[in-house]
């Protein structure tokens, strides 16, 4: 188990999100990584990709690590469109996921239990114009005790139905008004070690 797919959604914006910053998550992450041992792919969706070529990244990683920006409380479009085209395309390979998890024979199995990808871990890093104080609090006037982890299920939902397991999310809070970036990297880099590196020696 030491083999990690990471995938930057980045989507530049002229003057709003170069999109630096994920990318030097992503270089932070992978450098943790490799110096723990595990072999590292990477995709930068913006740049485009084969989907044959994701669907085999997939397969072959233990870990999968979406980086991406939060646009207007989502994901970017193109990640869902790399979602969309990838995942439909595993599903008629039967790669991802054989069917829905349901049967005629046994009304007790549930709707979303027939994914393929288990024991693989799937896990979100995320960088949030919001303060982090916006969220779980029913007092705030938006999210009305939302998680982030509520606003991204849409992304969660699909590796959870192919079978994946969800890690932690990590998110960088209020990266544009009031950043922290040292004090976030650092913690992203122990995100890593305690939800996937020491997952890895568990297992080994």
């Amino acid at each position: 188990m030491k083999n990690t797919l990471i995938i930057n959604t980045h989507q530049k914006y002229e003057g709003i999100s170069s999109g630096s910053l994920n990318k030097f998550y992503v270089e932070s992450m992978s450098a943790e990584l490799r110096t723990a041992g595990f072999q590292v792919k990477t995709t930068n969706v913006e740049n485009g990709y084969k989907i044959g070529d994701e669907i085999e990244k997939h397969e072959w990683a233990d870990f999968i690590i979406v980086q991406s920006p939060v646009y207007w409380f989502g994901a970017p479009y193109i990640h869902k469109k790399y979602i969309d085209e990838v995942f439909t395309q595993a599903l008629k390979n039967e790669k991802f996921v054989a069917s829905d998890g349901r049967s005629r024979d046994d009304p007790n199995k549930q709707y979303g239990t027939g994914g393929l990808m288990r024991g693989k871990q799937f896990m979100l890093s995320l960088t949030w114009n919001a303060p982090e104080n916006a969220f779980n609090d029913k007092k705030q006037f938006l999210m009305e005790g939302r998680s982030a982890d509520d606003l991204f299920f849409h992304i969660t939902a699909a590796y959870k139905f192919c079978g994946a397991n969800i890690l932690p999310t990590f998110s960088s809070y209020d990266v544009m008004k009031n950043p922290s970036i040292g004090k976030d990297a650092q913690q992203l880099k122990q995100h890593i070690k305690d939800h996937i590196i020491s997952k890895d020696e568990l297992v080994a």
